[in-house]
């Protein structure tokens, strides 16, 4: 929707809203800030609505965490129950998972990234990348796409369904499932089940393959376009194993530079406090996070694919691997920074993941029986991080001895990618906007150059401080009663 009103601005600037960002997960707008030659002056992504899980987990029994916190959110609830599973897994006491425990929660976790790709690549931007930025609106969504593609739509909804059974035979259901317990799993996979999901895996890596394919031939159309569009050069952060391959579910934490040189590298997540500082702006609910050692205006980064493949050394499935490096050499040996390469990397691990879900199909221990790891004494406080499809997930609590969560901090992966996205839509604004005439047509580069990002708004609503709250009552007459005020 385009809103148009004038600003209370020293210099009579015009305020052209976005309200709301379409296809994304949770509410969020833009405001431009816009003279009377409509230059741009400011370009800011609001977050406007507030959860504060943070702040109502606390005092829950910390067994209930896993289950409450996956509800943030409906599109990557395993990612938090996963995160905040293993950070139980220490405040329990267990120790080592047992080999079938570790790979069943590991198939989950690809299974999540299979069908997030895949929803956030066919439904939410393909229409945009398909039917061009500035397409009729009417027909620019997923109806659109499989009227003039449905081939396509076709196998964009079976990628995700694929994802989503997996999540329901490890999990139990495709959303909010209970099979992940503090020390390991709760049920075995039956060797139907596996054999269900294997029969249809091979597929899936042909189809994720095409996709991959199917980016590629964008890109070639206009490769600078897409290169540069919506461009932000920016540190990268992600999880990394023992060779330098990424890990989605466990790992180091290593980051780059925008030139792809060291800035730290196999950090263990639990020290994550040591590295990272939260920031807060006024105009936001959603925090600023930036590594410490840079500081505020040179430390900020991005998450999720487009670092991930650039801050790992290879990635550990043959086809994946062969693609990431066709990607690369797109970017002649230079770390690529456009907001649109980003569906480049997305489908990239979407491969990957159905990859490692092929290989885990058929590794013997994933219909195993031993299900929970040994226990020791409790403790008081862990760290769980993992790679969420959009990005690196933290998940820090402290437990009481009631055992009652005294303290919870998430950093999601979109608040991880909070400066990031603002530059980019201020990157695209300056490009596409600043002296034309706004349309919707315009205003929409600037909502693909966000969804580019894949944010989910309603993951990452949680503020430092306190939220500011007014009450007024009022009679029947319409008369002010009272007036109450917080904050």
């Amino acid at each position: 929707m385009l809103n148009l009103e004038t600003a209370a601005a020293p210099h009579r600037l015009r305020r052209v809203a976005i309200e709301p960002v379409s296809r994304v997960e949770g509410h969020g707008k833009v405001t431009i800030l816009l003279d009377q030659e409509n230059r741009v002056h400011q370009v800011r992504l609001h977050i406007v609505e507030f959860r504060g899980f943070e702040i109502f987990i606390e005092g829950r029994p910390y067994w209930e965490v896993p289950v409450a916190v996956q509800r943030l959110c409906g599109i990557c609830p395993v990612s938090h129950l996963l995160a905040a599973t293993k950070a139980m897994d220490v405040i329990a006491g267990f120790g080592p998972l047992t080999p079938t425990a570790e790979k069943l929660r590991r198939l989950l976790h690809y299974g999540q990234i299979v069908q997030s790709h895949a929803l956030h690549f066919f439904h939410l931007s393909s229409p945009d990348l398909l039917l061009g930025f500035e397409s009729e609106v009417a027909k620019r969504n997923i109806v659109g796409v499989a009227a003039a593609f449905p081939d396509l739509a076709r196998q964009g909804v079976m990628t995700r369904k694929f994802g989503q059974e997996v999540i329901r035979h490890v999990a139990g259901k495709r959303i909010h499932g209970t099979g992940i317990i503090p020390g390991g799993v709760n049920k075995a996979l039956s060797v139907e089940d596996r054999d269900t999901m294997r029969s249809g895996v091979d597929q899936i890596v042909e189809w994720s393959k095409e996709a991959v394919g199917l980016v590629v031939k964008l890109h070639e159309t206009s490769p600078e376009f897409y290169r540069t569009f919506g461009e932000a050069r920016a540190n990268m952060m992600g999880l990394v194993d023992a060779r330098g391959a990424p890990d989605f579910y466990d790992g180091g934490l290593r980051a780059r530079d925008a030139d792809g040189g060291p800035i730290f590298d196999h950090v263990d997540p639990a020290s994550y406090k040591s590295l990272l500082q939260e920031d807060v702006k006024n105009w936001t609910y959603m925090k600023f996070p930036h590594i410490k050692a840079l500081g505020a205006e040179k430390g900020w980064y991005r998450v999720g694919p487009l670092a991930r493949v650039q801050v790992c050394d290879v990635l550990p499935t043959p086809l994946a691997e062969a693609e990431r490096r066709k990607f690369l050499a797109a970017g002649d040996g230079k770390p690529l920074h456009g907001a649109l390469m980003y569906h480049w990397a997305r489908m990239i691990e979407m491969l990957l993941a159905a990859e490692l879900a092929r290989g885990l199909l058929d590794d013997p221990d994933i219909v195993g029986t031993d299900l929970m790891a040994d226990k020791g004494p409790r403790r008081e406080e862990a760290v769980g991080v993992i790679e969420a499809p959009r990005g690196t997930l933290f998940h820090h609590y402290r437990v009481n001895d009631d055992d009652l969560v005294a303290y919870c901090n998430l950093i999601v992966s979109t608040t991880n990618n909070n400066q990031a996205m603002n530059e980019s839509i201020r990157a695209v604004a300056q490009r596409f906007l600043s002296g034309r005439e706004v349309t919707e047509g315009l205003l929409n580069h600037i909502e693909v150059a966000i969804r580019a990002y894949d944010p989910c708004l309603s993951c990452a609503t949680h503020a430092l401080g306190e939220m500011p709250l007014e009450v007024d009552l009022f009679d029947a007459e319409g008369a002010l009663v009272s007036r109450l005020r917080k904050g």
